[in-house]
């Protein structure tokens, strides 16, 4: 079963033995970091740091002047790995270790972006603005996201690209000491206090026959009793979150929303991988692969966007899907792709495999069989940089296992 490992440049460059030993893991790919939101990270065994603070979104290649003059939204430089193509380096380091190299691109989050214009961003049915979250229904966003995205994927070397919040991003952010958790919001009240309400989706849920103001009262008023703590967190999977959403909102007002949001996540998505594919094709790139990191809710968004499973494997060569956790919630995660397959789709099953972030480094073995067994094709480790030695080698031995 193939495996690729996540890896940061800084994980690699500076540090001659980092190649070598990814690729003594057992794996056969690396997806490397080429655009990447801001991050701490701990780097446990590079000779010169252990700690990498990434402050801002950032590419980690030089840019093409031409491809950005005239545009006002820009993919920021960085200045916390030397040289001027960690990307590069990395990417030469890892093939010269015998691996494949494919790109790891961020899109809809950047929190320096969205701070430096807030009117591109996501906002709540308060008024709330997030800045980490750019919103994909702005013509300037997407065209943003596909110019980074095609220069970001195909990049020298590579053989493919997997395209991280390539969709709407909303509450979730997890980073800059995170104080949200005082009150516990299950999915339906993520995906409300994830609703935008910026000019250009209020006009598109108009167009879909909610009226807007009606709608953000909606979503507020269905709020407040979890504010209260008034009531239950739905329980069950993620077509009981959309039950409950539809309860909260009413029918009506819910498939309104829902089928504004499809067509802006479907158009950006459309627009992305088109960009891509261009590239690749510019560069005569034969076979250049394009994942998303997806979900098969639609309503769920952030890193793992929510999708239709069968128009996104029309759309792209496959899927990286979140599967660290339990079986039920793997088998809900892969189920609904499996009719959908074909022969080249790729299906990959993403696990955690740094025990301090959640990860289940000694179960891997079994807990990749099972995914297989429910349709995954490959393998995603996360993380061959964070992970300490003796998950990588709980991870070296499970892959020893797998044929």
């Amino acid at each position: 079963m193939r495996a690729s490992a996540f890896v940061y440049p800084w994980d690699v460059v500076g540090d001659p033995a980092a190649a070598r030993r990814i690729a003594d893991l057992g794996v056969e790919q690396v997806t490397l970091a080429s655009a990447y939101h801001s991050t701490r990270a701990l780097t446990p065994r590079h000779p010169r740091h252990r700690v990498v603070s990434a402050r801002h979104s950032a590419v980690y290649h030089p840019v093409d002047p031409a491809r950005w003059e005239g545009r006002r939204l820009r993919p920021y430089a960085q200045d916390w790995v030397a040289g001027e193509d960690p990307y590069g380096e990395a990417a030469a380091a890892l093939a010269d270790a015998g691996l494949e190299v494919h790109s790891w691109v961020i899109l809809a989050h950047n929190t320096r972006l969205g701070g430096e214009h807030p009117d591109l961003t996501v906002r709540n049915a308060y008024g709330d603005r997030y800045p980490w979250a750019p919103c994909v229904a702005r013509e300037e966003v997407r065209a943003y996201a596909a110019a980074l995205a095609a220069e970001a994927a195909v990049r020298p070397g590579a053989r493919g690209v997997e395209l991280e919040s390539c969709g709407w991003y909303g509450l979730g952010h997890l980073s800059a000491h995170d104080k949200t958790g005082g009150v516990r919001l299950d999915g339906a009240g993520q995906y409300l206090m994830s609703l935008c309400f910026c000019p250009e989706c209020e006009a598109g849920y108009a167009a879909h026959g909610a009226d807007p103001e009606r709608l953000r009262r909606a979503a507020a008023a269905a709020l407040e009793p979890l504010w209260r703590g008034e009531r239950e967190k739905a329980s069950g999977g993620r077509a009981q979150e959309w039950e409950e959403v539809e309860k909260l909102l009413g029918q009506e007002l819910a498939r309104a929303a829902a089928a504004w949001r499809d067509q802006v996540a479907s158009a950006f998505q459309t627009e992305v991988v088109a960009a891509v594919r261009k590239a690749a094709e510019a560069r005569r790139t034969e076979g250049f692969r394009v994942l998303l990191h997806a979900d098969p809710a639609p309503h769920r968004c952030g890193a793992n966007v929510g999708v239709d499973p069968a128009a996104v494997l029309a759309l792209a060569d496959g899927v990286v899907l979140p599967c660290t956790g339990d079986g039920a919630e793997r088998e809900a995660v892969l189920a609904p792709f499996a009719p959908y397959r074909t022969p080249s789709t790729v299906l990959a099953a993403n696990f955690t495999v740094v025990g301090g972030m959640g990860g289940r480094p000694a179960e891997l073995a079994g807990d990749a069989a099972h995914a297989r067994e429910l349709g995954a094709t490959e393998l995603r480790l996360y993380h061959a940089g964070l992970a300490g030695d003796a998950d990588l080698a709980a991870v070296r031995a499970a892959l020893s296992r797998l044929d």
